[in-house]
C-alpha cells in the first residue's frame, strides 16, 4: 500500500504544479504533498520504523473506527427496529437494544470495511446523489414490464444472463445483488465468487443490464473505482507527522 500511495501522492502533486500555474495556494499545497511523500519514503526504510507506520495505520486508528463503525451500525438498526416492530414498550425496546447489539457486533465490519476517516461522509454524500438514478432506473423498468404484460403478442423472452463483477467487496456483491432484483424484469438468481446469474425478462432488459450503468453506479458510491485519493495522502501525512 505504501508504494503505491506513495506513487499516486508524487503523481498527484505533478498534476497540481501543472494545473495551477497562478494558484499559489495549490502549488504550495502539491509541494507539501511531494516533500510528505519524499520523507514518508526516506524515513520509514527501518523495519522498526515501518512496523511504527502500520501500527499508528491499523492500532489506534483502526480501533476508533471500528468503534465508530459499531455505534452507527448499532442506531440505524435499532432506527429500522422500532419502525419495523412499531412498539414502543419496555419489553420491545430493551430486545431491540439487545438484537442490534448482537447483530452490530457480527456485521459492523461488512457495512463499513474498509471506509478511511472521512470516506463515511463521502459515502453517504454519494448515496443520495445516485439516488434519483435508482429510482429513474426503476421507474422506466416498472413501464417497460407494464408493457410487456399488457401486450397483447406479450413479447416476453426470459434468459438467464452471466456476467463477471468487477466489485471486490461482499457488501459491493449485495448492494448490486439488491439493486438488480429491485429493478422490475431481472432477478439475481445467484453469485460465485463474483460471478453474477441474473434472469432476465427479455433481450431489451438484458441489454440495460449488460450496459454496466447500475454496477459503475455501485463502484461510485462504495467508492470501489477510486482505487487511491487525495485522503490516502493526507492520512500518509499524518503518520509521517506522528513519526516526526
Amino acid at each position: 500500500m505504501e508504494v503505491t500511495v506513495l506513487v499516486q501522492a508524487i503523481s498527484k502533486a505533478f498534476e497540481i504544479l501543472e494545473k495551477a500555474r497562478n494558484n499559489e495556494e495549490a502549488r504550495n499545497e502539491a509541494r507539501e504533498l511531494l516533500y510528505t511523500s519524499a520523507k514518508f519514503t526516506s524515513e520509514t526504510k527501518s523495519v522498526a520504523e515501518r512496523r511504527e507506520a502500520r501500527a499508528l495505520l491499523s492500532g489506534a486508528q483502526q480501533s476508533r473506527l471500528a468503534f465508530r463503525n459499531f455505534a452507527i451500525t448499532f442506531f440505524i438498526l435499532f432506527a429500522f427496529w422500532i419502525l419495523l416492530s412499531g412498539r414502543f414498550d419496555y419489553f420491545h425496546l430493551t430486545l431491540g437494544i439487545i438484537c442490534s447489539i448482537l447483530v452490530a457486533y457480527l456485521s459492523h465490519d461488512l457495512l463499513f470495511l474498509n471506509v478511511r476517516l472521512g470516506d463515511f461522509r463521502t459515502r453517504a454524500r454519494r448515496f443520495f446523489a445516485a439516488g434519483p438514478w435508482f429510482l429513474g432506473q426503476i421507474f422506466s423498468a416498472n413501464l417497460h414490464v407494464a408493457y410487456l404484460a399488457l401486450s397483447p403478442k406479450m413479447p416476453v423472452d426470459p434468459q438467464i444472463i452471466r456476467f463477471n463483477t468487477k466489485l471486490d467487496s461482499d457488501i459491493s456483491w449485495v448492494a448490486l445483488a439488491n439493486s438488480i432484483t429491485l429493478t422490475p424484469g431481472t432477478i439475481t438468481v445467484d453469485i460465485r465468487e463474483g460471478e453474477f446469474f441474473v434472469h432476465a425478462l427479455d433481450k431489451k432488459v438484458a441489454y440495460d443490464l449488460n450496459t454496466g450503468q447500475m454496477e459503475d453506479q455501485i463502484a461510485h458510491v462504495l467508492m470501489e473505482a477510486d482505487h487511491v485519493y487525495i485522503q490516502d495522502v493526507l492520512d500518509v501525512s499524518r503518520i509521517f507527522g506522528a513519526l516526526k
